[in-house]
């Protein structure tokens, strides 16, 4: 561990150690505003991401059973966009209030800005109301079914950052707050909720435990000094064979829900396209295992940082088995 506050790049820059170089918050964004946005990981657009994919997942499934793209449809990805965006935001805002005395002693966090001193906890507080508003006044243009649990959600937000203190597996928590949206997308879509969904929303949970697991592996060693909790320390040199069990079930409940939404409302084509995605996705994992190295952190967050593309091959399979 190294002292907090103190590496180079936040004395001169204020830059996240771990936030892609070259960025648009540290080379466009106004310097006032940068603090607040690397605050909100938008430094790190990963995240937002894997927060998006689920709803995407969702969204796509239903539409495919309803038998159109509607522009209704639209609005709902690009609000589930704006809302991931926010709501990611919000949440690490959450994560970094919570945790800025963990963060401090662990060297690859210590630059973010609460511990660095870039953001007062009062500012960090009143930049997380604005965006949690934000995302709500969003929301609110959905089925009353999407915004009671677009509010549910916040439960799972509040929890997930004081996971790793109480359990060995605070990835379970972070996969049922990520993969919310493939139940609230497909509310705000159908107006409803049901078995589908929720095996889609299983699926991505799976999918959580498989890419934060190798995630987790950057920190292990100040992780155990600290006594913060993760798959990662648990499973250890095991990590292999328990990501296997994670692709498998990721793949698995995500073919489950698509067969069970569209086995009886899309022609046989559209749902072995549909399908094909979640094959193409599994091979996408499998491949991160053979190139997983749990004692290299530089290539770990490589392959945390794939998950984008491996997440987005079911979406693009859904999109184009609306025009077969």
């Amino acid at each position: 561990m190294a002292d907090a506050g103190k590496t180079p790049e936040t004395a001169v820059t204020g830059q996240v150690a771990d936030a892609v170089q070259g960025n648009w918050v540290d080379t466009l964004a106004p310097a006032v505003s940068r603090p607040f946005l690397r605050l909100s990981r938008a430094d790190r657009p990963i995240g937002t991401w894997l927060l998006l994919i689920p709803c995407w997942w969702g969204l796509g499934a239903a539409s495919l059973m309803q038998g159109r793209f509607t522009a209704e449809h639209l609005w709902i990805a690009v609000g589930c966009a704006i809302g991931a965006f926010l709501m990611r935001g919000a949440g690490c805002t959450w994560n970094d209030i919570t945790d800025r005395d963990i963060d401090a002693q662990v060297e690859r966090t210590q630059s973010r800005p609460i511990p660095s001193r870039q953001v007062t906890v009062r500012g960090a507080i009143i930049w997380m109301v604005v965006q949690s508003l934000l995302a709500f006044a969003v929301l609110l243009t959905f089925y009353w079914e999407a915004i009671w649990l677009g509010i549910a959600s916040l439960a799972l937000v509040c929890i997930y950052p004081f996971a790793k203190r109480f359990t060995w597996w605070p990835q379970i928590f972070l996969g049922l707050a990520f993969n919310w949206g493939a139940l609230l997308a497909w509310a705000a879509a159908t107006g409803s909720i049901g078995w589908a969904p929720v095996l889609i929303y299983i699926g991505g949970i799976c999918w959580t435990l498989f890419y934060d697991t190798i995630y987790a592996h950057q920190d292990t060693d100040d992780d155990a000094l600290i006594g913060v909790k993760s798959t990662a320390r648990l499973f250890e040199e095991s990590t292999a064979k328990w990501l296997k069990w994670f692709l498998v079930g990721s793949v698995s409940f995500f073919a489950a829900g698509l067969i069970l939404a569209l086995a009886d409302s899309v022609n046989v084509l559209q749902l072995v396209l549909a399908l094909a995605g979640v094959w193409a996705f599994g091979w996408h994992l499998a491949w991160q295992l053979r190139r997983l190295d749990i004692d290299d952190p530089e290539k770990c967050l490589t392959l945390f940082r794939s998950n984008r593309n491996a997440g987005l091959i079911p979406v693009l399979f859904l999109a184009g088995a609306h025009f077969v």
